[in-house]
């Protein structure tokens, strides 16, 4: 049998990222953090914490951090009805999720916050690439996550949400100056693009639809949906965003696509962790609301439509 104390202080850990924040929020003393999690690497046989800065779970802490998350939560759910088991347990219990972040700076934001507004808990919010969040639910260390893959991770369930509609959009002075003969890969290999990291791959899917063939990009890397906006007005360079983000930019004439009626839209999936947890059912109603009138549903009986684009090169 698994000791919950031990898991709790290795959840701690983890969250925390150091065993002194741990300790405070756990009311004990460092050092009886690190007996509980070298007691419980001793059990299980294997290391469960890298000691860095911060403190971050290897693949075995990581799933026991999962488990000990669907636990608190169940557990929250039996006091709620049998207060007199422990009458000082009811406080708010963490809920992991991973989400994108053009879905955080656009439509996300607002229900995630409403729903922790009146559910007893403490959200714990990690940002990803939507085609990358999926791997946080694999490897344990959240509980749900708005993810590009429909395939449900190990254990968890997947609900399609609806697609985000981005649009490759450039200040006009930008436009007039790097694509004066056209917008095609001679064009584009030249002029500064946007991406929000490394594994941002919106652009590059849009050339490849443009031009039909793989092209080199000039690119800027701006970690923020709010700063590609200010970063396009300003001429830095040219990027995919969504389109609720520059809609009235558009409408005012100080974005313009590149291409007119070139959308790309990303189909966009829900997956929660199988714990029969009426908290992240909550969360779960509340997000598949939100999403069904913020997002582009597909038509009966089919998938949101993927808008091809095609230009010369």
């Amino acid at each position: 049998m698994l000791d919950y104390a031990l898991l709790s202080a290795l959840a701690a850990v983890v969250r925390e990222g150091s065993f002194e924040r741990a300790a405070r929020a756990l009311h004990v003393t460092p050092s009886a953090v690190s007996q509980r999690i070298r007691l419980l690497e001793e059990r299980v046989g294997c290391a469960l914490v890298v000691r860095a800065q911060p403190c971050v779970a290897t693949e075995t802490g990581r799933r026991l951090c999962q488990h000990a998350d669907r636990v608190r939560l169940l557990e929250h759910e039996l006091q709620a009805e049998l207060p007199t088991l422990d009458p000082q347990a009811l406080l708010r219990v963490p809920l992991p999720i991973a989400v994108n972040a053009d879905s955080l700076a656009t439509w996300l934001a607002a229900p995630v916050a409403r729903f922790a507004a009146d559910a007893p808990v403490l959200m714990s919010v990690a940002v990803d690439d939507q085609d990358h969040t999926a791997e946080w639910l694999r490897s344990g260390q959240v509980l749900a996550a708005v993810t590009a893959t429909a395939r449900p991770a190990t254990g968890c369930n997947s609900q399609p949400l609806g697609a985000m509609r981005y649009v490759a959009v450039a200040s006009p002075a930008l436009l007039a100056r790097h694509f004066a003969d056209g917008v095609g890969a001679a064009s584009l290999a030249q002029a500064p693009s946007l991406v929000f990291n490394t594994k941002d791959e919106l652009q590059a899917r849009w050339v490849r639809r443009l031009c039909h063939r793989q092209v080199e990009l000039p690119r800027h890397t701006l970690p923020s949906p709010q700063a590609f906006v200010v970063a396009a007005l300003a001429g830095m360079g040219w990027a995919l965003h969504p389109l609720a983000l520059v809609a009235d930019h558009l409408a005012d004439g100080s974005l313009v696509e590149l291409v007119p009626d070139t959308p790309l839209d990303v189909p966009l999936h829900w997956q929660q962790a199988r714990a029969a947890s009426r908290l992240l059912e909550g969360l779960t109603r509340a997000v598949l609301a939100a999403a069904r009138s913020a997002l582009i549903q597909p038509p009966a009986g089919g998938a949101p439509r993927q808008a091809r684009a095609t230009a010369g090169s």
